[in-house]
């Protein structure tokens, strides 16, 4: 087992830097199965792009990299930034390097900024461009709910001559009736 303490390295992949890595301590453990890195006191991440800019920062509390399986586990405040404005937030993040997606099955939260969401279960590509949050909710904008914009009654026109999007908030009917109130009756044969 090999301990390094107050590290700042470049890591490249076929011969172009991709990543860097910043740490407080890395162990790497050959002869645990499977073999490991691991970075007990936190882990700062800057991923690169072939002309060495900055594509996303990722940041963790404690950290696993399995080299055989190329899968990086991340745990405890978990945090990713990438350069179209995409925040990831969650206590724990898989991130497959064969498969080329990312993964958790904690509460996590993206914001984008166009909308927020949160959910249980998320799942995405490398690039975090493609993303599914499963058991979730959030906020969108109402052009991000629509198929197609034919569908639009013509009458619907605004001042300036646009159409508008017709309001799609409805309010049903309960499932069943309100409760109503009765005078509470007297019995006058009661006797203790």
């Amino acid at each position: 087992m090999m301990t390094s303490y107050g590290i700042n390295t470049l890591i490249s992949d076929s011969g172009v830097i991709k990543y860097r890595i910043v740490t407080e301590r890395w162990d790497v453990n050959t002869v645990k199965n499977p073999p490991r890195w691991t970075f007990e006191k936190g882990i700062f991440l800057e991923q690169f792009d072939e002309k060495f800019h900055v594509e996303a920062y990722i940041q963790a509390d404690t950290a696993w990299y399995y080299e055989q399986q190329k899968l990086w586990e991340l745990r405890g405040r978990v945090y990713i930034r990438n350069l179209n404005g995409l925040v990831f937030r969650s206590e724990e993040l898989f991130w497959d390097g064969l498969r080329h997606e990312f993964y958790s099955h904690k509460f996590s939260r993206v914001i984008t900024p166009e909308r927020q969401l949160e959910g249980s279960h998320f799942r995405s590509d490398e690039h975090m461009t493609h993303y599914a949050v499963s058991n979730s909710a959030g906020s969108f904008q109402q052009t991000d709910m629509e198929n197609d914009n034919s569908q639009q009654p013509a009458d619907n026109k605004s001042q300036s001559g646009q159409a508008q999007k017709p309001d799609t908030t409805k309010v049903e009917a309960p499932v069943r009736q309100a409760a109503t109130r009765h005078k509470a009756t007297q019995k006058t044969n009661y006797r203790p």
